[in-house]
This record gives C-alpha cells, structure tokens and sequence, in this order.
C-alpha cells in the first residue's frame, strides 16, 4: 500500500498551499541525490515528488481526498469509487438494457464529464498527453534559458494524412453499424427476451472500416518521429515546477485534438548557495579585524561578485541581509528575493612575536583576561 501523502510530506491534511510548499523544500533538500547519497534517498526523493505534485494541485488534492491516489493521478478512472459503485452498474445495467437504454453512453457520458481524453462516436480520439523530465543548471534559475529538445512523439503518417486508409482511398461507413459504432442484438432467455447495445464488432466502435489500409502506417493513421520542441524555461524555476507546451504530445486519431507535453524541471544544486524559494542562504568568512573596524569585501551573488560593507563590531554568525539579490519570480522577473549572507570569523594562527604584542595590548586595554 502507497504512504499517505500527507505524511510523506509531514503535514496535516488542513496544511496550507503555503506549508505544503515549505515542507516540501526542505525535505527535497534534505534528499535531493546530489546531496544524499544514502541507500534509499533517491526513492525518498522521488516519493516526496510524487506527493507534493498532487497535493499542489487544488484538483487533483480534491481528487485525492475524496478517492485517493489512483483518482487523483488519472490512473483507473475513479479507483475505489468505480469499484463500488461496480456492483450498482451491474444491476441497473441489466434493469436499463431490458428497456433499450444505451449503458455504454451514461457511463461515458459520466465519467467524461471534467476533461481527460474522449474518443468520439465515429473514431475520432485525443491525443495522449507526453511527459518530459529536464534537469538544469542552477545558473538556469537565475538568468532562464531556452532549449530545443528531441521529442519521440506519435505524428499523423505522412501518406494517409492519419486517416489510415490507402492513397485515393478512405475509410468507408461500417454497414453493420451504419456508422453509429454500436448495434443492438436480442439475447433470448428462459425469461424472456432483453436486447442489449454492445460495441459494433465489425469497426469495433470506429463506425468506419479501412477497407484497404496505407501500407507506410499499416492502416494506424500515425507514425513514431522525434520532433525539435522549443520551451523557455522561465528565470527562478525550482524543482517541481511543471511546463506545458501545448499541442506538442501525441497527434490525435481520426481528427482528433493534439495532446499537450509537460516539462518536469529538476534544479541543480549551486553548489554554493541554500536556496528557500526566491532567497538565497551563503556564508561569507572574514578577519577579526575586518569584523572588528568594518570592511568592503567582494562576495559571490546569484549574479555574480558584489561589494558588500561588513559594519564595524560584526558578531560572530550576524546576517546580513542583501536586499534584491535573491532569484526572480517565475511570473514576476521584477520581483526578486533576498541574500541572506552569515558572517563567520576567522581568528588568527601562528601570530608573530611583534603581532602578539599588539594583541596583547590591545586586551589589556579593554580590561581582557588572558594567558600569559
């Protein structure tokens, strides 16, 4: 059985868009692969992805409160709520088909309502939706940055136009169906006789038949090719954060729409920097005496080197906040977050004979006890 993704992610099932978010930063760094190297982290990993891209999700979070994880994620339809109301379907079914009643169509109807590929009466069918999983640099959440990428994508064949049917030929209208892709039959019984709607066995649903199919596609309608997909990856991605380019998926059947390709970014870690969001964490090391008198010291940003005044009687571990120096909004380049900077300091080595005179003056000036 799957973990509940709640406490996956160590949050009550009230937690907020906000918790949910901050809970998952610190877990994804707490075992991100580049950072734990233990046996199990990477499945960890992965896991705490699983669950914060459904619970992010307002709709897909309803789904997964009410049915789970398998309703949330698009996987058998309605999971356990399809199960139980089986053994309903199968009664009615019976009582519907003894009145002529289509039990195909309510339940396509039903469960179709709230978008996910429908295939048409006729043949016409969507597309599937592609997934693609992009890791980049930590510089790309800084700057942004646009690739192209080799997309292995299912195209309408090139001779039939995806009608599947031969050059100078087409699919013809299914004469047992008429085209309706489902006929009716009587089944005779010691009760008497029910006539059902089942699927047409001759199209199989299509309501055309391809009497002589295109030899490039075999009658398929769609050929495999690796298409050149552009996508702009956005300054101050993080990792989670999905892309959609649309109509990049797999062509439809018959007319159908074109699915969409989703982008999962992971981000590298900088190697330098902690990163919360748009703020970032670094520690800067300084001399006693730049701590003690203040200094102007060069330091590493998201952007590069930057001056930065350390003020006079900086304490060990002070925090010194860079204001705007952080990483840019997804949807708000203008909007940057801070740098939070930590001072440590480092105290002397092996001092001369002239530096420990100095030193030693200077203590008993301001009344300090030392060793002599």
């Amino acid at each position: 059985m799957s973990k509940d993704f709640y406490e996956v992610l160590g949050v009550s099932k009230s937690a907020s868009e906000e918790e949910l978010k901050k809970a998952y930063r610190k877990l994804a760094r707490q075992y991100h692969p580049d950072v734990n190297k233990e046996a199990g982290a990477e499945d960890k990993f992965k896991e705490i992805q699983k669950a914060y891209e459904t619970l992010s999700d307002p709709q897909k979070r309803r789904q997964y409160d009410q049915f789970g994880e398998a309703a949330a994620n698009g996987a058998g339809g309605f999971g356990g709520f399809g199960q139980g109301f089986g053994g309903f379907g199968e009664g009615f079914g019976d009582f519907a088909q003894g009145f002529g009643v289509d039990m195909e169509s309510i339940f396509e109807n039903f469960f179709n309502r709230g978008g996910g590929r429908r295939r048409e009466r006729g043949g016409a069918q969507d597309g599937d939706d592609l997934r693609y999983d992009l890791r980049v640099p930590f510089e790309v959440a800084v700057h942004g940055r646009e690739y192209t990428l080799d997309i292995p994508q299912l195209v309408a064949c090139a001779e039939c136009g995806g009608s599947g049917a031969k050059s100078g030929t087409k699919p013809v209208t299914c004469a047992k169906c008429g085209g309706q892709g489902r006929v009716r039959v009587v089944q005779n019984t010691i009760l008497g006789s029910f006539e059902q709607v089942i699927t047409c066995p001759d199209c199989h649903g299509e309501g055309k038949i391809i009497a002589d199919p295109c030899p490039h596609c075999r009658g398929a309608g769609r050929e495999r090719k690796v298409n050149k997909v552009k996508v702009k990856v956005p300054a101050g991605v993080e990792t989670g954060i999905r892309l959609r380019v649309t109509g990049a998926g797999n062509a439809g059947l018959r007319g159908g729409k074109q699915g969409d390709l989703f982008i999962y970014i992971e981000v590298e870690d900088s190697g330098v920097f902690e990163r919360d969001g748009q703020d970032l964490y670094s520690t800067e090391t300084v001399s006693y005496a730049q701590a003690a008198l203040g200094a102007a010291i060069s330091v590493r940003s998201a952007t590069g080197q930057i001056k930065v005044d350390i003020p006079a009687g900086t304490q060990p571990g002070a925090t010194l906040r860079l204001r705007g120096k952080g990483l840019p909004a997804v949807h708000n380049p203008s909007a940057r977050g801070d740098h939070y900077l930590k001072i440590n300091i480092a105290v002397p080595k092996n001092l001369s004979g002239k530096q420990k005179d100095l030193l030693l003056n200077f203590a008993k000036s301001i009344n300090d006890a030392i060793i002599q």
